[in-house]
């Protein structure tokens, strides 16, 4: 395939470093300084982009790949009240896009488990659930992208928990994410029930960038040659 990488930081030069492993040819490299580059997806016969920029600017540039008929995989998060624009352009492309919170192998099992265990412990009154996420200081939103998606996760499965707040609380119906910002951390989220007698904890702890840029080429190589919308559940099969 030919890739553009919309987005050439730590984590666009961990994808480029697998994707050339795998035998996918980078024809674009597009950065702040160079962004204008993106009229070239045409010309560079890009197959798929791969973005993973930020939320400032992530909705435009995905919308500009789509425009141009070129599939896209978008790792950016805190962009996602624009995703119905996005949505309808990729429609109208005939294009597939694939987004995500996090594009980890282990985390995306991760999610998996947390579902389920919410479902359990919806009959378990007497355990109070929060979460705690810690990432790198370059990351903007907080809580990141993965924590809102087990946030809401938690909060389909578990009746007695309306809505998720940034840092800790004490209202029985909210569900506390606290958010650190800690320099070299890849990322790490931490769901905990807690009860007078004892605490269930699951855990996800990224060593480095390694599993999450390897999943953004599994997408891109999943999505290549296809149309819609798709997710990495339709990528892993789970």
């Amino acid at each position: 395939m030919n890739i553009a990488l919309v987005g050439y930081g730590k984590m666009g030069k961990a994808i480029e470093a697998i994707a050339v492993e795998r035998g996918h040819n980078i024809v674009l490299k597009i950065t702040s300084a160079n962004k204008s580059d993106l009229t070239l997806l045409k010309s560079n016969h890009v197959d798929v982009a791969i973005e993973f920029t930020n939320p400032d600017v992530a909705p435009e540039n995905v919308l500009q790949c789509l425009n141009a008929g070129v599939s896209t995989v978008c790792g950016s998060t805190g962009w996602y009240n624009q995703l119905d624009e996005v949505l309808k352009v990729n429609a109208a492309s005939n294009t597939a896009l694939l987004y995500a919170s996090n594009f980890s192998v282990g985390v995306n099992i991760f999610f998996e488990v947390n579902k389920y265990l919410a479902k359990l412990m919806n009959t378990q009154p007497d355990y109070n659930v929060a979460m705690e996420e810690t990432h790198h200081t370059q990351k903007k939103d907080a809580p990141s992208g993965t924590a809102i998606t087990l946030a809401e996760q938690i909060l389909e499965q578990l009746k007695r928990k309306d809505n998720w707040v940034l840092g800790s609380t004490q209202q029985k119906n909210e569900l506390g994410i606290e958010a650190h910002r800690i320099e070299n951390v890849p990322g790490t989220h931490v769901v905990t029930y807690s009860s007078e007698i004892d605490e269930i904890e699951i855990r996800h702890t990224a060593h480095n960038r390694k599993g999450f840029a390897m999943g953004a080429v599994l997408a891109a190589e999943y999505i290549h040659g296809k149309s819609g919308v798709f997710s990495m559940k339709d990528v892993l099969g789970i």
